[in-house]
């Protein structure tokens, strides 16, 4: 009888349907591919964009106040572009956390209802990708790897802290951290991820505010940086035409690069200084 029972199940072990196994991995590859071929093409189309409008910004400046106005216009394009991008940046981190908040207390209601890691990581995720209004392809896509290793047995805090792009392993590592102490000493993984979550949704209420704050001195620095335009404005105004000397004599190419570089240079270390007071 039990020879009988161990042949069943060989012959069962022999005939198991991999393929179904196969052709799921398949589509997980696949999907994960075209994201990221998405994501490469968007950086790509924006590096190229801006790279565009600094090309562009050159040829004007040289046809309006010559070589030294080119590297001018150059330097002031890269300068505008690289402080929207950060914005852009900063804006995409930001949803992107509340967006992982969200998916956290998702996470934490499975969990309590007795549902599977694995099972509760891909229900956050899918409600991320179908309702939320802060879905974003980044959280989505750390959370689909974090389902699949979690389903099949892998190292999920490795895979938390190698999940997602720089900007957000921050906010996964703290998951992580939380995900190793269960493992290791058998806390409550849903108390515990709920404690990163309520962490997760002070530190973007608090980022939130600073933010708020620093409006004024961000109002300040755009003021300062206007300053030489004014000054450009009274002189013409008084006559002593200073755009005449910047235009068309050597010495005023030279001053105009330099005066460009040093309020570029102002721009970007008040940008530094003020983005340095919100809190990571």
């Amino acid at each position: 009888m039990l020879s009988f029972a161990a042949a069943a199940l060989a012959a069962g072990v022999l005939y198991w349907p991999a393929g179904v196994g196969r052709s799921r991995l398949t589509g997980l590859r696949r999907r994960d591919a075209r994201v990221r071929a998405a994501a490469s093409c968007g950086r790509w189309a924006t590096r190229r964009c801006g790279l565009l409008l600094v090309g562009l910004a050159v040829g004007v400046g040289a046809l309006l106040a010559g070589v030294g106005g080119g590297l001018a216009a150059a330097m002031v394009t890269g300068t505008a572009v690289a402080r929207r991008r950060a914005g852009r940046d900063c804006r995409t981190v930001a949803s992107a956390a509340t967006g992982l908040s969200d998916a956290l207390g998702i996470l934490v209601a499975e969990l309590r209802a007795g549902a599977h890691p694995g099972d509760a990581i891909a229900a956050a995720a899918e409600t991320q990708s179908d309702g939320s209004p802060h879905a974003g392809t980044d959280v989505v896509r750390a959370l689909s790897a974090v389902a699949a290793a979690a389903r099949l047995g892998g190292d999920v805090p490795a895979v938390l802290r190698s999940a997602g792009p720089a900007p957000l392993r921050a906010w996964l590592g703290r998951l992580a951290d939380a995900w190793s102490l269960a493992d290791r000493y058998g806390i409550p993984l849903a108390d515990l991820l709920d404690a990163v979550r309520s962490d997760t949704e002070h530190r973007v209420r608090f980022a939130a505010e600073v933010q708020a704050r620093l409006a004024g001195p961000r109002a300040t620095a755009a003021v300062l940086a206007g300053l030489p335009l004014l000054g450009l404005a009274l002189g013409e105004a008084v006559g002593a035409a200073p755009l005449r000397v910047l235009c068309h004599t050597m010495v005023g190419q030279l001053l105009l690069v330099i005066g460009t570089a040093v309020a570029c240079v102002g721009v970007l270390w008040s940008a530094r200084l003020v983005s340095g007071a919100v809190p990571a």
